[in-house]
């Protein structure tokens, strides 16, 4: 086999990790979707509105343009939290059966206070002061 034909089988074989590595990593930090009553993310500008009609009693809405996760975790009763994992940085990917998830090492936290539920994640989620007017909640 010539060096010209090593190159292009390397390249070739380069160019296919590639293109497995890219849908790996997206799904590493894309906040992933999901259904309105398990929990999703919502894409959007900086500083987007909040409405208390978003967030499923019970579960929650992942917000990665705010890095924040806003819960309910029982009717009225919200809460918010960084939607980065304390264990390396990865934005959270999905609110379901009462966790708040992370796609990269499978830590996960209680919607309820953000404590760490399973995972090698070191330290809950660090929380958010919700305040609600009307029909919409202002993280800070």
């Amino acid at each position: 086999m010539s060096q010209n034909e090593a190159s292009r089988r390397n390249l070739l074989y380069g160019a296919a990790a590639v293109g497995v590595a890219v849908p790996v990593l997206a799904a590493c930090g894309s906040g992933g979707g999901g259904t309105p009553s398990s929990g999703s993310t919502k894409q959007g500008s900086g500083g987007s509105a909040i409405t208390t009609t978003e967030i499923p009693v019970g579960g929650g809405m992942i917000f990665p343009d705010q890095d924040v996760v806003v819960t309910q975790p029982t009717a009225g009763h919200f809460k918010a939290f960084s939607a980065t994992c304390t264990h390396q940085g990865c934005l959270v990917a999905q609110v379901a059966a009462g966790t708040i998830d992370c796609p990269c090492h499978f830590s996960r936290y209680s919607i309820t206070d953000g404590a760490v539920v399973s995972g090698p994640a070191p330290s809950p989620l660090p929380q958010k002061t919700v305040t609600v007017t009307g029909t919409s909640l202002t993280v800070s």
